[in-house]
């Protein structure tokens, strides 16, 4: 009888794949193996995610930074410094949204995109609605480093390829939000070459998946 595991299909979240595109190199395959190996365990562990819970708090019951405000005393010690990292500029994306009684949020949906021969699971934190009726669908940027110009390109692109599905009639939009930065998608790129590009990535995150590390 045989005792090889089972081989675990090729699968990454959209934090995932955009943040192999943005790496380079023998970077790729070994986070490429790192996914691999947490999805193989069922492993991972989300920690912003009661910082997300607060800025939709503030958002819904128009607050005005309460809930942010008072979140980072609510972690455990080892994640205040993350929140204090990026509370502020929470803060700063929330205010920027202008009179709170003029933005609610909207329901948003997961997504299953094939990108090449990979299954990417699109996931936006949240969808906004303005009072004019504009949407908007967000993903959000905690890390330390500013996303790169690929990072921005790929989350930006996969949101808006599944946009029917995720909130109808909606904008992509990803917030950096330890610099409270706002980041749309640029008019002047070519879908088909963006398409190109995510195929190829997708391509080689596959054929690396199914490499087992030296």
């Amino acid at each position: 009888m045989s005792t090889t595991t089972p081989t675990i299909p090729p699968y990454a979240t959209m934090l995932g794949f955009t943040r192999y595109v943005a790496r380079t190199g023998p970077a790729k395959a070994t986070f490429v193996g790192g996914l691999r190996r947490q999805r193989e365990r069922r492993s991972g562990f989300n920690p912003h995610g009661q910082l997300v819970k607060a800025l939709k708090a503030d958002i819904a019951f128009r607050t005005g930074g309460s809930y942010l405000t008072g979140v980072t005393d609510l972690v455990k010690p080892r994640w205040k410094p993350l929140y204090e990292a990026v509370s502020t500029g929470a803060l700063a994306y929330l205010h920027s949204l202008g009179d709170p009684q003029d933005v609610s949020l909207a329901q948003t949906r997961e997504a299953i995109a094939p990108v090449g021969p990979l299954a990417v699971k699109v996931n936006p934190h949240f969808g906004l609605r303005y009072a004019d009726n504009h949407r908007e669908a967000i993903r959000l940027h905690f890390d330390e480093q500013p996303p790169t110009p690929e990072v921005v390109t790929a989350t930006l692109h996969l949101m808006s390829r599944h946009m029917d599905q995720i909130l109808p009639n909606a904008e992509p939009v990803l917030i950096d939000l330890r610099r409270a930065q706002i980041h749309r998608l640029d008019p002047a790129a070519k879908t088909a070459d963006i398409e190109r590009w995510l195929a190829g990535e997708a391509a080689a995150f596959t054929s690396m998946w199914g490499t087992p590390a030296a």
